[in-house]
């Protein structure tokens, strides 16, 4: 018996090290190497490989886990989206997601958005890969959506544009000076009394929480940890003004949504 539980453990332990080992490969670590390389550096450069491989893409994007690094609360964080959609009256109106998302966050936005009256949704993105994946996730959409490869610090669309903008775990991987870029943005593209939601991180209530959290972003996304306070996304955008800005956290405080009216 003390064999049987010795060797499970074991093999717990090898899976989870192993889990650990390929995600910071194709994360942090890639960008390390990537970093080391001559001209590397680019407005992609800070992408993680696991966003732009097409192989790496379909590989993770699996929505157990998703769910899972999401600690379970994806689904909540989603919905409380999808139900903001759907009490807004986008008839004949344009709804943009701005940088495609793992899991089913697209799908169910979209779905929302149309059905609340959205005339077409764009989704924007980086990588032309990411669009791609996304496309085969809305086969059922047709002529409703539009996939525009873009950079969400510097968009072309035009300004007043959409009625809602859709942010789904991007600023947590971005350089703090694209932080405030991106959030301009997506103030800019905004018609006045549109509405953007901005799922992220935020700072965990709890100290184990807190504790466990600190690693995991020192270890796999060193940038995020400044969404706890220097780059807290409400308060950039409150002293940004123009904003009626409201903040719903989730888990013990260890994820938000941001509900931003442009006023």
């Amino acid at each position: 018996m003390n064999g049987w539980v010795i060797s499970s453990v074991f093999a717990v332990f090898v899976l989870l090290a192993s889990t650990g080992v390929f995600f910071f490969v194709v994360t942090r670590g890639a960008l390390v190497m990537r970093g080391l390389s001559p001209g590397s550096q680019g407005e992609k450069s800070h992408v993680y490989p696991i966003y732009s491989n097409m192989r790496l893409i379909k590989l993770v994007d699996f929505q157990p886990i998703i769910s899972a690094i999401l600690l379970f609360q994806y689904h909540h964080l989603v919905s409380k989206i999808v139900s903001e959609l759907k009490r807004m009256d986008l008839k004949n109106r344009k709804v943009l997601i701005t940088s495609c998302a793992f899991g089913n966050v697209i799908p169910r936005v979209v779905k929302a958005s149309i059905e609340s009256g959205a005339e077409r949704v764009l989704i924007a993105d980086i990588i032309q890969n990411e669009l791609v994946h996304a496309k085969s996730k809305l086969r059922e959409y047709g002529g409703k959506v539009e996939y525009v490869e873009d950079n969400a610090t510097s968009m072309k669309l035009k300004d007043d544009g959409v009625a809602a903008n859709v942010i789904f775990f991007l600023l947590h991987e971005l350089p703090h000076h694209l932080k405030g870029q991106t959030l301009d943005e997506a103030g800019r593209m905004l018609a006045p009394g549109g509405k953007l939601f901005l799922a992220e991180f935020h700072r965990p209530q709890l100290w184990v929480l807190r504790a466990l959290s600190w690693t995991y972003f020192k270890v796999f996304e060193p940038l995020g940890l400044a969404l706890w306070d220097t780059h807290d996304p409400l308060n950039y955008l409150e002293n940004a003004g123009g904003w009626s800005c409201e903040r719903t956290t989730y888990f013990f405080g260890n994820f938000q949504i941001i509900t931003a009216t442009k006023l």
